[in-house]
C-alpha cells in the first residue's frame, strides 16, 4: 500500500492532487465520510479531475465539462468515454493508503463495479 495523506487533507465534497514517484498523480475526492481515489488526469484531455467542480457525486473536468461518478470512475457525460482508473483506499488512524497495483478501468469502455475490499 502507498501513503497518500491524511483524511483531513480532503475537504469535504473536495477533491485532493497526490503526486506519486514515478507515475500519474491521483485524485483523492471526500463524499460525506468516504473517501475515494482515482487518476487525477481526465481521459479526454490533460485536464486535472481535483480541480473540477463536483456534484452528486460527479466531478466534472475543467476543461471540457465531461463527468466522471467520482465512486467508480466512469465517465458519465460527454465528451468523456473513457473510464478514469481507480483504487482501492484503507484508512488506518486517518491516514489514506491506496493500492496503487489494484486500479480498475483505466482504458475500458465499460466500468466494473468498484472494490469493496477496504478495512
Amino acid at each position: 500500500m502507498t501513503f497518500l495523506l491524511h483524511t483531513d487533507d480532503v475537504k469535504p465534497e473536495c477533491g485532493t492532487r497526490v503526486d506519486v514517484a514515478g507515475r500519474p498523480p491521483i485524485a483523492v475526492f471526500r463524499l460525506g465520510d468516504e473517501f475515494f481515489a482515482i487518476d487525477d488526469t481526465c481521459t479526454h484531455g490533460a485536464a486535472s479531475l481535483s480541480e473540477g467542480d463536483i456534484e452528486d457525486g460527479q466531478v466534472e473536468c475543467p476543461f471540457h465539462s465531461g463527468t466522471f461518478d467520482i465512486r467508480t470512475g466512469e465517465a458519465t457525460a460527454l465528451p468523456c468515454t473513457k473510464p478514469v482508473a481507480m483504487y482501492p483506499i484503507v484508512i488506518e488512524n486517518d491516514r489514506i493508503f491506496v493500492r496503487l497495483d489494484q486500479g480498475d478501468n483505466a482504458g475500458q469502455s465499460v466500468c466494473p463495479r468498484q472494490k469493496s475490499d477496504a478495512q
